[in-house]
């Protein structure tokens, strides 16, 4: 069977990003601007030149960019829609992802030429919704991550000639596909209205306390000794948690705040999920035939960017050649700042007997984001690193570079002032360290498990 090649589309926050992306594997990037995406902070595509730009250099490197205008909209932001989009517009990008449906009744109406795509954020779940938005004009359905392989199968099946895409990659949401409240909640800005602050991922602590039937929290978390009414946290809780007793949440920037923990027959809801990570089965989504496979994180760096296209672009083209999965392509994504990391809905049941790939793999290829490889000095043999994270003398440092990757054991760096030091701090340094003039533009990780053997390159 001949396998056809998926897109792979990346997200990008910034033109360094979108520049990244495109050289370490990406076919196709998007981008939003702040005020009709969901993506308002980290966002630099709100100039149309920065916009122009990046449109330019996807095409120029025989890409695709896509706009992102997945705005959950109230009225006023329809009044001006159209003509503030016509200037974007104009700067012909490939396509529209879009998710409301009053708005793209509106681009259909003012660009009809224009390609839509269907937001994750619109819940495609079936092939009789797929079928209903090919019927009114769109070109793709990006499917909800809700979705388990088998269930994407056979959408695929019961619609062949329809593009599908699916998200491999990033934060899940503890919501049906993204559709959060949570944000606005806690500090008033509105998740589907671009402004969220993934109040999910905030820290939380659990304490447990007695309430009594007026809802005052009894002996509440933080003090000694048994409390009374009115004595406790001063908060009174809902109807649902008094006279018992109740396990709270307590975020980090809040404390002294106490939020019920409800429990139903299901179980209980605690947020923070893990993050997506469906490499291990790229295989599959290739062999159902999926179009493009997507990796979120427009508000991420340019490091996180070049570490998930790279690793993705190799398993992708190691499923279409036949070739099994190499395992230390899970090990390079655990180097990423995660909050561990989850197949989400792909897998409902992993069997017993599943391939554990992790083992042996996770921990050794373990690695850290430390610095940006910024230029060459020919005369002394060093390259000058701008400092992310803090790493030394001794240390195995992984160099990151579209033309391939290579280890090297760092045996000597000087400081700013041309002084040898044994230590980079952390951010805000520079350091000048042995590397060949080729490392020039790689992003440098610290190993952080011993490596017994590395070598530059030839």
């Amino acid at each position: 069977m001949t396998l056809r090649t998926p897109e792979l589309l990346a997200p990008a926050g910034s033109l360094d990003m979108l520049k990244t992306a495109f050289a370490f594997g990406a076919t196709a990037v998007y981008a939003g601007q702040p005020r009709y995406s969901l993506r308002v902070r980290n966002n630099s595509f709100g100039s149309l030149d920065v916009l122009k730009a990046g449109i330019d250099h996807a095409h120029e490197k025989g890409g695709k960019f896509f706009l992102v205008s997945n705005l959950i909209p109230h009225d006023g932001k329809l009044k001006h829609y159209v003509a503030n989009m016509e200037p974007v517009i104009a700067l012909k990008p490939d396509a529209m992802i879009m998710s409301d449906p009053g708005l793209i009744m509106m681009a259909r109406e003012a660009w009809p030429d224009m390609e839509i795509h269907l937001s994750v954020q619109a819940n495609t779940v079936n092939s009789a919704a797929v079928k209903f938005w090919q019927k009114v004009g769109i070109s793709r359905v990006i499917l909800s991550r809700e979705l388990s392989l088998d269930q994407v199968a056979q959408i695929r099946q019961e619609c062949p000639d329809m593009e599908l895409e699916v998200f491999v990659h990033g934060a899940l949401c503890i919501a049906y596909s993204g559709r959060c409240l949570l944000s606005g909640y806690f500090n008033h800005r509105d998740a589907n209205q671009g402004t969220c602050t993934n109040a999910c991922r905030w820290d939380y602590k659990t304490h447990t306390a007695e309430v009594d039937a007026s809802g005052d929290v009894l002996n509440p978390p933080g003090k000694s000794g048994a409390g009374c009414a009115n004595h406790g946290s001063g908060q009174t809780l809902p109807e649902e948690a008094r006279n018992s007793i109740s396990y709270l949440l307590e975020e980090s920037n809040r404390p002294g705040e106490f939020m019920p923990i409800e429990e139903d027959e299901h179980g209980t809801y605690i947020m923070n999920s893990k993050d997506l990570r469906a490499i291990e089965h790229i295989q599959r989504l290739v062999e159902i035939g999926v179009d493009s496979l997507k990796i979120e994180g427009r508000t991420k760096s340019p490091y996180y960017v070049a570490r998930t296209c790279q690793s993705y672009r190799a398993a992708i083209d190691d499923a279409v050649a036949g070739r099994e999965l190499n395992p230390a392509l899970l090990g390079q994504l655990e180097g990423l700042a995660n909050r561990g990391y989850t197949s989400g809905f792909f897998q409902r049941h992993t069997p017993e007997a599943t391939q554990n790939y992790l083992r042996g793999f996770s921990e050794s290829g373990r690695s850290q984001y430390v610095g940006d490889v910024l230029e060459y000095d020919a005369a002394r043999g060093l390259a000058k690193v701008n400092v992310r994270n803090k790493f030394g003398v001794g240390d195995w440092l992984e160099i990151l570079h579209p033309s391939g990757n290579f280890d090297v054991q760092l045996t000597r760096m000087e400081n700013a002032d041309a002084a040898e030091v044994q230590v980079a701090p952390g951010s805000g340094h520079t350091m000048w360290i042995p590397l060949p003039e080729t490392a020039v533009g790689a992003f440098v990780a610290r190993y952080l498990t011993p490596r017994e053997e590395a070598a530059l390159p030839a």
